[in-house]
Order: C-alpha cells, then structure tokens, then sequence
C-alpha cells in the first residue's frame, strides 16, 4: 500500500466517510418586549401597574431570582462552583459528567461575574419646563451570571446561562455532534463514538439524515422543557401576558468530520494542508480569497483581523484561520489506543455575527 504525497491523495484514496453537522451552538435566550426602554417601562407600568418605571422596581425582583436559584441549589443538594477568571468551565463540566450516574438531569451549578447589558434610572430635565423626570437607559456592568450545566436525554451535556440583572437575558450552548450520537442511538445507528465525532459508523447516510434533521423545532423544545425545570424569574401571570422568552443564534460552528484509513493518512493531510496555507492569514493572500482589497497604514485602514495560527497542543497541530467574525479550524484527531487504526481529519466551520 502506497502512502498519499498529496491532501487531494488522502480525500480522493483513504476518506473511509464523512458527515457534516452542527457542532457547537450559541444562542441568545431573551425578551424581546424587555430589550429597549420603553418595552421595560411598559412591563413595570402597564402590565405590572407601577406608577412608573424605575430600576427601583428591578431589585426585588433580581433578590427573589437569586433566592429562588439558591433554594433550587440546596433542595436538589447541588454543588455551587464559584469560577474564577480564565478559569476552564468545560473541564469542571466534563468532570462532574464522568461522575454523573442519570441519563438527565442538573450536574451542578457554577457562578461567575460578567459584563452584561442591563438598565438603569438615570434623571432627566424637561428643557421647557424645567422639571425632572426619571428615564431608563441602558449601561453594560459587571454583573453576577449564574451556569447551569445540564444534561438532556436527547441533547446531551448543555449549559443555560442567567444574567441575574433585569431583564435577566440569558445565553443556552448546545452541542449538535452529541445530540446526534443520542439520537443515533435511539434509532439503532451502530455507532463508535469519539468525543466531538463519530469514529465509526454502520449506516453513515441514515446518521448524515439524523445530523440534517436538527434545526430550530429541536433547540426550542429543549429550552421550553428546561425553562421549566429550572428557576428564571417571570411569573406565570408575566408569561400569560406573552412576557416569554425567544431564542436567537449568536455563535454557529459547523463541522465536517472525515475519517481516514490510517492515521499516518491523517498527518501527511494536515502537514501538506499547513505548508500550503502557511500565509493565508496575510492581508495580500486575503485579499484573493475573499476579493477584496486590504488597506493598512491608512488614516481607514481595513478593520477586524487577518491570520493563521498554527497552534501545537501535545504534539497535535491545529490551524487556525480567521477572517472578521469567522474562524476556520482544522485539527488531525488520531485514537492512539492500541486496536485503533484510523484517523480523524476535523474541520470546525464557526460564525460569530456581532450582538
């Protein structure tokens, strides 16, 4: 057997299968009646019945939502993890799952301080008549978020975020790669799972049609179930008055996992992929790929940033591409154990429009 010189060698001779899917999902969860001034006046003095609309009003409201979380943590004797800055948060998660002996159910729930946009009463002065009035603006603060890392039958681990700030928006992560092994799973695709992929697969066009079929149905229903379970804090009265919370997409990543016969196949892809990419990140190299024209040292120099990283992490190299608000990258992921005898060559295909 000849080894390929070649990245269109390796695609073209020792690709055993791919699928596509989604892969990491990050969403917005919020009230879009509760995201400008006049829609926050409105719920504190036309559905609530205030006389007016004051930051005043938001604190009881924040010190009922905070209770209710600590009382949710010690009924169901939850471990309250405080992180630090830069702290990982996916490795304690990955922790508390290893130990975790349920299909589903809250592993535990972590608190962190964030910036987030809430608001505040600021004094105004009618310029005819001089007299003051209170007005709602908005500010971005420090603020105490609070992590509530889960895990769903048929989603997998997940986290849901809360802002404990009015209008408490909320941010839900999700992972596509472990929504389709639970699926496949219970369709009776057998499967050889790796951590974020699929190392082997019996029926790879009926897994492809599982991965397709995840969309926007899916994702709503499970924040409805957990929005349930978990405490927020809307009334059921706020609710029936259609103060219920929507979702948006913040950060899509797309993946396309390709496995191959050997991992040897695998190195010899990624090293012939980083020496024909070594430059792409520099603007004139850009500039050709995307069609446009790059301009620095001007008094408008072109904005946002324009490069490659090739990161090495335990002897595995990565690329990274990046492009504005998108990011390419591509990593050889190789089972070492001693029966394994293919290799995984990752591409992760993100998008993080501006919020």
């Amino acid at each position: 057997m000849t080894l390929p010189r070649t990245m269109a060698d390796v695609l073209s001779e020792h690709v055993v299968f791919e699928v596509e899917s989604i892969d990491r999902m990050y969403c917005n969860v919020y009230q879009p009646r509760l995201q400008y001034g006049g829609g926050a006046s409105a719920f504190f003095v036309g559905h609530r019945g205030h006389k007016y609309a004051s930051s005043v009003l938001m604190a009881p409201v924040t010190e009922a939502f905070v209770a209710n979380i600590h009382h949710f943590i010690a009924a169901r004797d939850l471990d309250l993890v405080h992180f630090g800055k830069g702290e990982d948060k996916d490795a304690i998660a990955r922790r508390y799952l290893a130990a975790f002996p349920d299909p589903e159910g809250v592993l535990f729930v972590g608190r962190a301080q964030e910036k987030a946009w809430v608001f505040r009463t600021q004094k105004r002065r009618n310029p005819v008549t001089g007299a003051e009035y209170l007005w709602l603006t908005r500010a971005s603060v420090q603020v105490n978020y609070f992590y509530f890392y889960c895990v769903d039958e048929d989603f997998g681990p997940f986290f849901l975020k809360f802002c404990t700030y009015f209008p408490y928006n909320a941010k839900l992560c999700i992972n596509g790669n472990h929504w389709a092994q639970r699926q496949a799973a219970q369709a009776g695709i057998g499967f050889t799972p790796m951590d974020n992929a699929f190392a082997a697969v019996e029926d790879v066009p009926a897994l492809q049609s599982v991965c397709d079929s995840l969309g926007e149905e899916q994702i709503r229903a499970l924040l409805a179930k957990w929005l349930r379970i978990l405490p927020h804090p809307f009334t059921e009265d706020d609710i029936a008055a259609g103060y219920r919370y929507d979702i948006s997409i913040v950060q899509a990543e797309f993946s396309l996992t390709q496995m191959l016969d050997r991992p040897v196949t695998g190195r010899i892809f990624l090293e012939q992929m980083i020496r024909d990419n070594l430059d792409i990140g520099r603007p004139d190299k850009v500039s050709l790929i995307f069609g446009r024209r790059i301009h620095n040292g001007r008094k408008r120099p072109t904005p946002s940033e324009f490069r490659t990283r090739i990161i090495t992490d335990n002897v595995t190299p990565t690329v990274r591409i990046e492009y504005k608000k998108t990011k390419v990258k591509q990593y050889h992921n190789c089972d070492v154990r001693p029966h394994a005898v293919s290799g995984c060559a990752d591409w992760r295909f993100g998008l993080m429009p501006k919020t």
